[in-house]
């Protein structure tokens, strides 16, 4: 039997790959870290799944689980990645993916795909869809002899997310927040893209990806006052306020987190999302994985009735809080 390995197969995109891989009849290795959570493998079958423990910085441990293996995803280089797009990954560095891909190198792959993490797209002043001839080259020189392809998803969102980070971490806030509140709007926007959305995509660039490309994997994109209008629309909670440039949302930054500390929770708005995401649109175009993959992606509105149900269900918004959601919203 020739097997698939999944690195940083603990994490979020990585879980679930694992799990949707299996469920299609693949023979699946998932290479964690020891002492990492497996409860997300929970109920696969022994027959087409294996743990492989090693380290992704340690090239002789990925190079041991890539026994047997004919195609590897290295999620790794992205699911460390809390920070917002923009920023830097702290596991996403050249070093990281040099040691997986000179692995599979010596194992002589089939096909490697990469998913590079959210920071590696960058915030425009202008909201116009970042494309794959606008990206950051940084790792372009590190697929010499490896047929590899390169997915960059937006900051996925949906069901399996036990880390909320980026858009994700906004919206479990956003749900805390009482119906009278008005969201602080500042210009600026993202693509919203569900996780199961990009799980195809990356599937996809494994079938049909040429060696060589790279592949963006985004959602619809929105701004904010469109993003919170579509909460507000799924949730009944607060409405999206009025535009606002930085010096004043700023202020309103400070006054929110006065209010969070003394209350005991954390403020929809930070100086750090302020810093790495007011005035700056991480608009995606999925046109090429859509022209050379067949991929595809569900509304806004569907990807984030998920997210929502998901931090539900999972407890990760207080009860008061969860009662506040409309009826429409809970599972029937």
């Amino acid at each position: 039997m020739r097997w698939t390995l999944v690195t940083g197969a603990s994490g979020f995109v990585g879980s679930r790959l694992v799990r949707a891989l299996v469920d299609r009849g693949e023979a699946v290795k998932a290479f964690v870290h020891a002492g990492s959570s497996l409860s997300s493998f929970e109920g696969l079958p022994r027959d087409r799944f294996e743990l492989a423990f090693g380290d992704v910085r340690v090239e002789h441990t990925v190079y041991r689980a890539l026994a047997s293996c004919e195609r590897l995803y290295h999620v790794a280089a992205s699911e460390e990645a809390s920070s917002p797009p923009g920023s830097p990954a702290p596991s996403e560095s050249p070093a990281v993916t040099r040691a997986v891909l000179g692995a599979a190198r010596k194992r002589r792959l089939r096909r490697v795909v990469l998913t590079r993490s959210a920071a590696a797209l960058v915030g425009t002043e202008a909201a116009e869809p970042l494309t794959e001839d606008g990206l950051d080259a940084r790792g372009a020189d590190l697929d010499a002899g490896v047929p590899l392809v390169t997915v960059l998803p937006a900051c996925a969102i949906g069901p399996g997310d036990r880390r909320p980070a980026c858009l994700s971490a906004l919206i479990a806030r956003y749900l805390r927040l009482p119906p009278s509140a008005r969201v602080p709007l500042a210009p600026g926007g993202v693509s919203v893209v569900d996780v199961d959305d990009v799980l195809e995509g990356t599937m996809l660039a494994m079938q049909r990806g040429q060696p060589g490309e790279r592949y963006l994997l985004g959602g619809e994109n929105l701004n904010y006052e469109q993003l919170f209008t579509l909460l507000h629309g799924l949730t009944g909670l607060a409405r999206p306020g009025r535009v606002q440039r930085k010096p004043a949302l700023g202020v309103h930054a400070a006054w929110l987190g006065i209010k969070a500390t003394l209350q005991g929770d954390e403020p929809l708005l930070t100086a750090r999302l302020l810093r790495d995401y007011s005035e700056k649109y991480v608009f995606v175009s999925s046109a090429k994985a859509q022209r050379e993959l067949g991929y595809s992606f569900r509304q806004a509105r569907e990807a984030l009735a998920r997210a929502v149900l998901w931090f539900l269900e999972q407890g990760y918004v207080p009860e008061h809080a969860a009662r506040r959601v409309r009826l429409e919203l809970r599972p029937a």
